[in-house]
């Protein structure tokens, strides 16, 4: 299986560089949801509607 990853040099880097490529988006989604998960109700996407209806009132 390595082999056939490594006998040519383009489908090596095309190897790496799409699984860093799928690396790099997992990642940030999971580092996403897990901030998300860590701050919910202190971030401005979940105060946001509180604020726009106090300034409707005004």
């Amino acid at each position: 299986m390595t082999l056939l990853f490594v006998r040519r040099n383009y489908v090596f880097l095309g190897t790496v560089f799409a699984g860093a490529f799928a690396f790099e988006m997992t990642f940030d989604s999971v580092t996403d949801s897990l901030w998300d998960k860590i701050n919910k109700g202190r971030q401005w996407k979940d105060i946001r509607a509180k604020y726009i209806e106090a300034g409707d009132e005004e």
